[in-house]
C-alpha cells in the first residue's frame, strides 16, 4: 500500500539546513519534518520559529527538533552538517574535517534502522556523498548528492539573462564536480530546441564568461555575505520533492558512476532520473571531446581527493 504520509529529517541547522527546511515548508512537500543538530537547543529554536509560519503555508506540517532515533521511519534524511567554506577556500579544502563528520552522522542515522534515501548537501558534496555511501551500506542508488543542481540553475539564469528568456525554458547542464573543475555542457544547451551557439550574440567568448561566472558564483557570494544557502536550499528541496512524489524526473545530481562517460567508482554531477527509489538511471549525454576531457579531469580530481582522506 502506498504511504499517505511522508517524513523527512535534516541533520544540521545552520544556514543551509534551515534554508532547506524553510523551502520545504513553503512548498508543502512533506507531512513531518524534524531537525537534528549537535546543539539541540538551536534545533528546538529553529523548529519553533519555522512552526510559527505554518498557518500561512500550503499544508499543515509537523516540525520538531528530533534525535537519531527519529530517523528509523524517515523516508529521506538530508545531511547538511559540516564546516563552511570560507573566503579563499575551495570546497575540496574542507574534505578531511567534513569526511569525519559525515561518517559519524551516517553511522548514527543507520544505527536507528533507517532504510530510506540519503540526500547529501555538505561540501565537498561529491566526495562526501561517496563517504556517506560507504558508511551507510545502502545501495548507491539510494544515496544522492546535490551535485550540480545549484550550478545548473545558475547556468540557466545566466543564459536567461543574456537572451532575455525564462530560465525555465533553458535546457542544459553543468556536470562533474560541484566546484572549480565543473563542466558546462554547451553542446547540449538549448532554448526552444535551438542550440545556444545558434542564437544571435552568442560567441565562444560569451560562453566562457558565463561559465566562469557560474563556476565562481559561490566565491562572489561568500565574499559579500560569508555563506551561500538560499540557492542550495531550493535545489535540495527540488531533489527531496522528486523522491517523495516519485516524479521520475531528470535532475543533475551527484550519482554513482558505473562506466558512464568512461568513469566508475565515483559520485559526481550528471543528469539522472530520480524517483522514490532514488536514482533510477544516469543519462550519459554524448558530449563533445573538449567537454569530455574537462569532465575526466574533474573526476580525476575527485578521486584524488577521496584517496587523500585521512
Amino acid at each position: 500500500m502506498k504511504k499517505t504520509t511522508t517524513k523527512v529529517g535534516i541533520v544540521g541547522t545552520g544556514f543551509v539546513g534551515c534554508s532547506i527546511a524553510y523551502a520545504m515548508i513553503n512548498q508543502g512537500i512533506t507531512n513531518e519534518l524534524f531537525l537534528i543538530d549537535v546543539n539541540n537547543e538551536k534545533a528546538k529554536g529553529e523548529a519553533h520559529d519555522l512552526s510559527d509560519g505554518i498557518g500561512w503555508g500550503q499544508t499543515n506540517v509537523t516540525v520538531f527538533a528530533g534525535d537519531y532515533n527519529d530517523c528509523k521511519d524517515a523516508d529521506i534524511m538530508v545531511i547538511t552538517a559540516g564546516i563552511n567554506q570560507k573566503p579563499g577556500q575551495s570546497r575540496l579544502d574542507l574534505v578531511d574535517t567534513n569526511a569525519k563528520i559525515m561518517t559519524d552522522i551516517t553511522n548514527s542515522i543507520m544505527a536507528s534502522g533507517f532504510d530510506g534515501i540519503l540526500v547529501i548537501a555538505s561540501n565537498p558534496v561529491d566526495v562526501l556523498t561517496y563517504v556517506a555511501w560507504k558508511a551507510s551500506g545502502l545501495p548507491h542508488s539510494r544515496v544522492i548528492g546535490t551535485g550540480t543542481t545549484l550550478d545548473t540553475t545558475r547556468l540557466k539564469s545566466a543564459v536567461a539573462d543574456k537572451l532575455a528568456v525564462d530560465p525555465r525554458c533553458v535546457h542544459g547542464y553543468i556536470i562533474g564536480e560541484h566546484g572549480d573543475s565543473e563542466t558546462a555542457v554547451w553542446s547540449h544547451t538549448t532554448i526552444g530546441g535551438k542550440n545556444i551557439r545558434e542564437w544571435d550574440g552568442i560567441t565562444e567568448e560569451v560562453l566562457e564568461t558565463m561559465y566562469v561566472n557560474v563556476r565562481d558564483a559561490a566565491y562572489d557570494i561568500i565574499d559579500k555575505k560569508q555563506a551561500t544557502y538560499y540557492g542550495i536550499g531550493m535545489s535540495t528541496t527540488r531533489i527531496v520533492k522528486a523522491v517523495l512524489n516519485n516524479e521520475q524526473c531528470v535532475l543533475p545530481i551527484s550519482a554513482y558512476q558505473q562506466g558512464e562517460y568512461g568513469v566508475d567508482d565515483v559520485f559526481t554531477g550528471t543528469p539522472a532520473i530520480v524517483g522514490q527509489e532514488g536514482v533510477r538511471e544516469i543519462i550519459a549525454q554524448p558530449i563533445s571531446d573538449s567537454e569530455h576531457k574537462q569532465f575526466l579531469n574533474s573526476v580525476d580530481q575527485l578521486k584524488t581527493t577521496i584517496r587523500s582522506i585521512k
